[in-house]
């Protein structure tokens, strides 16, 4: 924990006006978790805030404690008393969904930029990012802990959802012993992991499997690259009457596979764009560059990214842009 900027936050924060915390687009687990955890702090402390997202919250994630107080309104961006963002799990602005709306503020604000994405680019005045942590709600609970902030059963429940799905229930190469460590006293201090193991683990339904079962059906594997791909049209997703949602863990579930060095999935989104995932258990493997081909970034062992153009095509060109790399 870099200390020296973990105190000049938590004093930011003490003398700030009115705070944005923002949570990044499409938002998971480790984002909304803390979020829910920074909200219940500030309402403890008694500090004014909003809490933004710019897209919808999965209704599977609205478990999270102070989820409910998350809003999409954009209006909330011209209050004149905003003079604090407090950005959470973003690589960049533009991932959070609020640069054009940083962009149009007036008054001088100071971004506070806190994750554990190893490709981030520091766009705050204060940059609490430490790439090693499994968690962005990891790094929270250090930064608490060495501010001697009280984390109640609230915080403990938002934080130890963070943990828990960006570690994939303690089964991903992000897994620590710290993780762990973190893991027991949050639940001492009294993290309900019962309502998160339900919410998380215990969340499928016959359409997600429906929409899986489509997924596996199409799995291919790159000979060449040893790479496991397979992908999901908007059409898959409206057939099996699944969700979005629903498309979640799938790239997770191939780190299942004996076999591939790497598993890609692709899900189709709005005006001829795919979204990427690339997961890998191997250790000779950094999907991160991978990613960052394609404008994306994320983790030596998780990444996402996004192409344009028909499924032939993106295929061809991913490929292609691997091979290139990797000369």
């Amino acid at each position: 924990m870099p200390h020296r900027t973990a105190k000049h936050i938590h004093d930011h924060i003490r003398n700030s006006r009115k705070i944005v915390l923002v949570s990044h687009q499409n938002p998971d687990g480790d984002t909304l978790g803390s979020a829910g955890a920074m909200i219940q702090y500030l309402e403890n402390i008694g500090k004014p805030y909003y809490a933004f997202c710019s897209t919808e919250i999965s209704p599977k994630l609205k478990f999270i404690p102070n989820t409910e107080k998350i809003t999409s309104n954009e209006n909330i961006w011209a209050d004149s008393k905003i003079d604090t963002i407090f950005v959470m799990d973003s690589g960049d602005l533009n991932y959070a969904g609020v640069d054009k709306f940083v962009e149009k503020i007036n008054q001088p604000v100071t971004i506070i930029n806190v994750d554990h994405h190893s490709t981030n680019t520091h766009y705050g005045k204060h940059n609490l990012v430490i790439g090693t942590s499994s968690s962005t709600t990891e790094i929270l609970y250090k930064f608490f802990i060495y501010n001697n902030i009280k984390i109640d059963r609230h915080i403990a429940t938002a934080l130890l959802t963070g943990l828990i799905t960006d570690t994939g229930h303690f089964t991903n190469s992000a897994t620590k012993s710290s993780s762990l460590h973190i893991a027991e006293k949050l639940l001492l201090k009294g993290a309900n992991i019962s309502l998160i193991n339900k919410h998380t683990a215990k969340d499928k339904t016959l359409p997600c499997l429906k929409l899986w079962g489509v997924a596996f059906g199409r799995m291919e594997q790159h000979k060449d690259l040893n790479i496991v791909h397979t992908y999901i049209t908007k059409q898959d997703v409206e057939e099996c009457q699944a969700t979005k949602d629903d498309i979640e863990g799938i790239a997770n579930f191939l780190n299942t596979l004996q076999d591939g060095r790497a598993g890609m999935v692709l899900r189709e989104q709005d005006d001829n764009v795919w979204k990427g995932s690339f997961r890998t258990t191997s250790d000779d493997t950094d999907v991160s560059a991978f990613a960052k081909l394609f404008g994306g970034g994320g983790h030596v062992k998780a990444a996402g990214f996004s192409v344009e153009g028909s499924i032939e095509k993106v295929l061809e060109k991913i490929f292609r842009k691997i091979i290139e790399f990797e000369k």
